[in-house]
């Protein structure tokens, strides 16, 4: 049985869907951030860096003790090689889907992210910023959709890169256009009609139906106003 500590986030989505794709058993544990439940002591056990996602996995391949893991992309790793699915065996195979993995991690998701702030959350708009990153998220769409060009996923098979990069192309709330990206629509399509995905998407409307912004003071500095103090706590 798998603990999965979860919000409704791009970062959250990922590992519901290789759950719902895999039909691993688990237990999911709303971790409502805007709340400030990732401050608890007893989540901070299992993710020190007080983010979600995180995994507590009470059956682990080793057979030993219940294994905790924080960090979306280390989760699908892990889960991906204790279930030997959307992930292949081969070397090369594997630093394929390795390689677009991590480009979600350092790419995508931070770049897509400070669009959402800058255009969403910010108190109030800051022209340059929100240039940059949507000038920069729209980059990071062309290199996915030049991808993309010549194969259905992004490394192949569908496989956990896909299910990395898939939450983090919202064009409405990023200012773009998908019909500039012909490939990246195409795929964007596929993957939205899967089972899984449609299901892990519709286990977020029960945990979060209404998802908004941070509206009040309090909410922003919970999400915002953390600093070198907040892990000394």
């Amino acid at each position: 049985m798998i603990d999965l500590y979860y919000w409704t986030t791009p970062n959250g989505h990922k590992v519901t869907i290789f759950l719902e794709e895999t039909g691993l058993p688990y237990t999911l544990h709303p971790v409502n951030i805007a709340r400030g439940d990732q401050f608890d002591p007893a989540f901070l056990a299992i993710s020190p860096n007080n983010r979600i996602p995180a995994i507590v996995d009470h059956a682990p391949p080793d057979g030993g003790v219940p294994l905790a893991l924080m960090e979306s992309g280390a989760i699908l790793l892990y889960l991906a090689g204790k279930t030997g699915r959307f992930y292949p065996n081969d070397l090369r195979g594997r630093a394929e889907v390795v390689q677009w993995l991590f480009w979600q991690m350092a790419g995508l998701g931070p770049m897509a992210g400070q669009t959402h702030h800058f255009l969403h959350y910010a108190p109030e708009p800051i022209p340059y910023a929100i240039d940059r990153y949507v000038r920069e998220t729209g980059r990071l769409y062309g290199v996915l959709n030049k991808r993309l060009a010549d194969r259905e996923f992004v490394a192949g098979d569908y496989s956990i890169a896909d299910m990395a990069c898939y939450p983090w192309v919202l064009p409405e709330r990023q200012r773009q256009s998908v019909d500039d990206f012909p490939h990246l629509k195409r795929w964007h399509e596929a993957i939205a009609a899967r089972p899984a995905v449609r299901r892990a998407y519709e286990l977020a409307k029960t945990v979060n139906p209404q998802p908004r912004p941070p509206t009040s003071d309090e909410e922003r500095r919970i999400l915002f106003g953390q600093d070198k103090d907040t892990a000394a706590k």
